[in-house]
C-alpha cells in the first residue's frame, strides 16, 4: 500500500514538510560519501528555512500541552492501558522540557557560522558550491568521513527537540483516524461537509496506476485519481499526468484530527 498524507492547514503543512526534512537528513548524515554529506548539508539548510517560521517553538508546545491534559484526561479509564498512557505523556513531558529549553531564534547558532552561510548562499546558485567557488568547502567534503558526520551531527542535534516535538504531534494525528474503504466511481470521489479534519490520509494498493488529487474544504472533499503511465485504457503517447483514471478506483480514506 502507498499512503498518500494531505494537510488541511498551515501548521500541519509545515510539520510534515519538517518530518520529511528530519528524516532525509537522518538518512544522508549515515552515509559517508562527499555527496551525500553534501545533501545532508543541503537538507539542513532546508531545515533551517522551514522551522524559521517565528511561532512554531510556542506553537508544538501549546499543541503537545493539549495533547497532555487530553490523555490525563483518560487517566483511570478501564478501557486504557495506564502504562502505554503514562508512556505517552512522558514523551510529551520530555518534548516540551527540550523545545522550552532552546533558546532565542530557531537555528540562530547556524545563521552566527559565516562559513555555513556562505555555503548555503552559494548552494542558492545552480552548480554554485563548485570547488572553484568554495575551496574551503572542498577541503571539508575530502576530510575523513567520521569527521565529517561528526560535524553534520553537531550542526543539527539542536534542532533534535522540533523533531521529537513534530513526530509525537503527527503520531497522535495519524492515530486518531479510522480508515474507511471506499471506491471512486470512474476516478472520481466526492463527499460534501460533515467531516472536520486536520488531515486527510488516502491509501492505494502500491500496483494501482494512479495517483490522488485532493482539494477539500469544510464543506466538500473531492478526490481525483490521476492515470499514471501504463494505466488501463491509457492512450500511448497521452499525458497521464491530467487524465482522471476511467475505472472505479478502491480506497482507503482516514480523517485525521488532534
Amino acid at each position: 500500500m502507498i499512503t498518500y498524507e494531505y494537510p488541511l492547514n498551515e501548521r500541519i503543512r509545515t510539520l510534515l514538510r519538517l518530518e520529511d526534512l528530519f528524516e532525509r537528513s537522518r538518512h544522508f548524515i549515515a552515509l559517508t560519501d562527499p555527496h551525500d554529506h553534501h545533501m545532508a548539508l543541503l537538507t539542513l539548510f532546508e531545515i533551517l528555512e522551514v522551522a524559521g517560521r517565528a511561532d512554531l517553538k510556542s506553537d508544538l508546545l501549546q499543541e503537545l500541552e493539549r495533547q497532555k491534559q487530553v490523555l490525563l484526561s483518560f487517566r483511570n479509564n478501564p478501557d486504557i492501558s495506564e502504562e502505554a498512557l503514562s508512556g505517552v505523556v512522558k514523551d510529551i513531558e520530555q518534548a516540551s522540557a527540550a523545545l522550552f529549553g532552546m533558546q532565542g531564534k530557531i537555528g540562530q547558532y547556524l545563521r552566527e557560522n559565516e562559513w555555513l552561510m556562505s555555503i548555503k548562499q552559494r548552494t542558492g546558485i545552480p552548480g554554485g558550491a563548485c570547488e572553484f567557488d568554495l575551496p574551503s568547502y572542498h577541503y571539508w567534503l575530502h576530510r575523513a568521513p567520521d569527521e565529517r558526520t561528526g560535524q553534520l551531527a553537531q550542526w543539527i542535534a539542536p534542532l533534535y527537540p522540533l523533531r521529537d516535538g513534530t513526530a509525537i504531534i503527527l503520531r497522535i494525528l495519524r492515530e486518531s483516524g479510522r480508515p474507511q474503504a471506499m471506491k471512486a466511481p470512474q476516478g472520481t470521489f466526492q463527499q460534501m461537509g460533515g467531516k472536520t479534519a486536520q488531515m486527510l490520509r488516502v491509501r492505494l494498493s502500491n500496483e494501482a496506476p494512479c495517483v490522488p488529487e485532493i482539494s477539500a474544504n469544510k464543506y466538500v472533499l473531492n478526490i481525483r485519481f490521476l492515470a499514471q503511465n501504463g494505466g488501463p485504457g491509457a492512450a500511448h503517447g497521452e499525458d497521464a499526468k491530467s487524465r482522471t483514471a476511467d475505472w472505479d478506483v478502491d480506497f482507503e480514506l482516514t480523517f485525521c484530527n488532534l
